[in-house]
């Protein structure tokens, strides 16, 4: 296949991801958050707490940058590490009750936000969507795994 074919999918899909990301971000930075601390917050809430192996993965941060972001929410009393009762090695990362009462407090007010574009977009065009990028994140998985 000629990169030809699939270089405009590429060039769209960065473009609506950086625009996404420019949506999203503006606004929760107007909630006092930096986006990598909204996930974090957003992933860690309803859950009883994560490993920062598994929050890691959960997320869109890296492994050097997590650390970091969740001293950050540990020094603003959101989050707190705990050990892990099924692997001392490993710590839990959970929401404080001030992290918790943060989360349902600005989760909500998020969706609402994101609600606003995304009700331009039918029901339909909405599961098109949705279809058309659960096959291609499995065409990547597919392709990943098929090289190790």
């Amino acid at each position: 296949m000629s990169p030809s074919i699939f270089l405009p999918l590429l060039r769209e899909l960065s473009g609506t991801y950086q625009a996404f990301e420019v949506y999203s971000s503006a606004h929760v930075r107007s909630l006092g958050l930096t986006p990598a601390q909204f996930d974090i917050v957003a992933t860690l809430g309803n859950t009883p707490g994560m490993s920062t192996k598994n929050l890691g993965e959960k997320t869109l941060i890296t492994k050097g940058t997590l650390t970091g972001v969740v001293d950050r929410l540990a020094d603003k009393k959101l989050v707190r590490r705990i050990a892990s009762p099924s692997d001392g090695r490993s710590q839990i990362v959970q929401l404080t009750p001030q992290g918790e009462k943060l989360f349902a407090r600005i989760f909500p007010a998020h969706l609402a936000h994101m609600e606003r574009a995304f009700a331009q977009l039918s029901q339909k065009e909405l599961s098109g969507m949705t279809e058309s990028l659960r096959r291609l994140r499995g065409v990547f998985a597919a392709a990943h795994s098929s090289k190790e």
